[in-house]
């Protein structure tokens, strides 16, 4: 269960299901999507590369939730195969805003297997946007290391 930072405290977050009050019920896909890439700079600005996709998952929750996002982490996906929900071991690594699928990496480099698998999870899902993004660089840079993937 990853550890969550705030005022000082130490609280234990679970890491299914995150949720928390919006101040807008609705909310522009461009202003969520800011919000989140703004989150996701500053934990990269933060946390720097090298560490393992489990500690970034962490921080972005916390990020969200200061935001006052609603989000969720490590959400299973089941796949439906003639009628029969299938339960394949498939899990999202953070939805925002129940519509936006945020996959995280920690690796050399990103593959179009990467984009291949956040594409079917949107698919699988019915979610129209996602983020993958690989937080073992340098520098985070628009379509090389964050990458928007519209279905």
């Amino acid at each position: 269960m990853p550890q969550i930072f705030t005022e000082n405290k130490m609280h234990n977050v679970s890491h299914r299901f995150h949720r928390f009050s919006r101040k807008n019920a609705v909310m522009d896909i461009n202003d969520l999507t800011y919000k989140i890439r703004g989150a996701i700079f500053k934990v990269h600005k933060t946390l720097g590369p090298g560490l393992l996709e489990s500690v970034y998952e962490a921080a972005l929750v916390y990020e969200f939730m200061q935001l006052g996002l609603k989000v969720i982490s490590q959400v299973g996906l089941p796949v439906n195969y003639n009628g029969v929900l299938l339960e394949l071991g498939f899990r999202i690594d953070i939805i925002v805003e129940d519509a936006v699928i945020i996959e995280v990496k920690s690796i050399e480099t990103l593959h179009d297997v990467h984009m291949k698998q956040v594409l079917t999870y949107l698919r699988l899902s019915g979610k129209k946007l996602g983020f993958l993004v690989n937080f073992n660089v340098s520098s985070l840079k628009d379509k090389e290391s964050l990458i928007r993937i519209i279905n």
